[in-house]
């Protein structure tokens, strides 16, 4: 019996650590994950129903044919999400402070404009400049406030050249792959 409790209060710590709640009540963690998840969940959520995918032409039998989303990004987002989430919700978990605030409404209108940028799927080379640059400028001032507060947190909502590299890696595997149309 004293494996179990020991591994149960050994995850108890490894969670506490990671989602940098030490001295916090369950509660405030628990609307912390819901918060931030919730949020995210519904940007991606409402963002997704505004997009509806393009006919390009009347394939065989009348079925419309539709051009499937491009770039690393449609195939990244959902991590991207998650770890700026991770990283929200450890902002969220820090001692009350006006930089904390800040912070969290840094994530919160990343999440918003990044919401807005995937509705509106900007076709045109300056949109995607603007998106791209903005949607790099909110991430990064939020990784900046965040890591005021907490390393981790900071590490996490900053992106890094691997990052990049992968994600260039991963478009050029899709790019080289055939397309069903």
């Amino acid at each position: 019996m004293v494996a179990i409790d020991e591994a149960v209060d050994n995850a108890k710590d490894a969670a506490t650590d990671f989602l940098n709640a030490e001295g916090r009540h369950p509660g405030h963690v628990l609307l912390g994950a819901l918060l931030t998840v919730g949020f995210a969940f519904a940007a991606t959520t409402l963002a997704r129903r505004a997009i509806r995918p393009q006919p390009l032409h009347e394939a065989d039998g009348g079925k419309p044919v539709t051009e499937r989303p491009r770039g690393a990004l449609s195939l990244i987002l959902p991590a991207v999400f998650s770890a700026t989430t991770l990283s929200a919700l450890r902002v969220w978990n820090a001692p009350p402070a006006p930089a904390r605030s800040r912070a969290i409404g840094l994530w919160t209108a990343a999440q918003a404009l990044n919401a807005v940028w995937i509705a509106l799927r900007p076709a045109s080379r300056g949109l995607q400049i603007a998106a791209a640059m903005s949607t790099a400028g909110m991430a990064a001032a939020f990784a900046h406030e965040a890591r005021k507060i907490d390393l981790k947190a900071g590490q996490w909502a900053a992106p890094m050249g691997s990052g990049v590299r992968i994600a260039n890696t991963v478009q050029e595997k899709v790019d080289e792959q055939p397309t069903l149309h």
